[in-house]
């Protein structure tokens, strides 16, 4: 169904976008999220149950004068979501756990960042995003890590510099061509104090080579440049755990999705 330009608006001061009888909006904590077409309708209510947060400034940049840049804004990392669906009639509400997020910058992605993982979840009381992400060859594969753990709501560690992070039971995804490991670490120290947050990985989602959704043209320039970007995603374990010392203090685990973008030439 198209909709006429003059029914869009989008606001420069907040998170307030809408187009006909459809909208998106927030203020960091609550977004209210509606769409209508035709006899479908959706009313959605995202609610933060973590604060929002982003990793120092939010900003990443590139070259020496960081003419370059990459920013980021998780404004609600985890939340709870309510959703009411209508078709015709009938209606049905269901509530689940939400996640909101922006991310925006000057540069396309693949001049910045050769791969990265990226994860999020919740086990027990514990709320996580985790990431380690490796820039492009020019900015010499520097590590850029991104940590934040909440517990009970009240952020407790997300110092990126604290962070370590392994990749073990390295295999090469037969789909991609690219080195994926079957288990992911990262594991925060603060003084006596270590958070390890581990991803197992049992099933794949997707495995996908970003040049085989493109046709005509822009295929064959994307094979000329030798460009073989991937996306993959994957199912598995989140584990956290809470050292004081080389004690283990308590252990929680559940169910978690995460993600591998490798941009650039997988590395040997």
């Amino acid at each position: 169904m198209a909709l006429a330009a003059e029914t869009f608006s989008a606001s420069t001061q907040t998170c307030d976008v809408g187009t006909g009888d459809s909208v998106f909006a927030g203020d960091l904590h609550t977004y209210p999220v509606g769409a209508r077409v035709e006899e479908a309708e959706v009313d959605i209510t995202l609610t933060g149950q973590v604060p929002a947060w982003r990793p120092e400034t939010g900003h990443w940049r590139f070259g020496e004068e960081g003419e370059r840049y990459f920013a980021w804004l998780p404004s609600v990392p985890q939340g709870r979501v309510e959703a009411t669906y209508r078709v015709g009639g009938n209606s049905r509400t269901v509530t689940g756990v939400g996640y909101h997020d922006h991310n925006w910058g000057n540069a396309p992605m693949p001049d910045l960042m050769h791969h990265g993982y990226w994860a999020r979840g919740a086990a027990g009381p514990d709320s996580v995003i985790a990431s380690s992400i490796t820039a492009e060859q020019r900015y010499g594969h520097a590590a850029l890590p991104v940590f934040m753990l909440a517990r009970d709501g009240e952020l407790i560690a997300d110092d990126g510099g604290k962070v370590t992070f392994e990749e073990l039971g390295r295999y090469t995804d037969t789909a991609t061509g690219k080195p994926v490991g079957n288990l992911t670490r990262y594991t925060y120290t603060d003084g006596e104090q270590r958070y390890v947050v581990t991803y197992t990985r049992h099933s794949d989602l997707a495995s996908d080579r970003f040049i085989d959704d493109l046709k005509g043209p822009r295929k064959a320039a994307a094979g000329l440049a030798g460009f073989d970007g991937a996306y993959l995603r994957f199912a598995g374990e989140l584990r956290v755990e809470h050292y004081k010392g080389e004690q283990l203090v308590e252990s929680h685990t559940d169910d978690a999705l995460w993600e591998l973008m490798y941009l650039g030439k997988a590395r040997p």
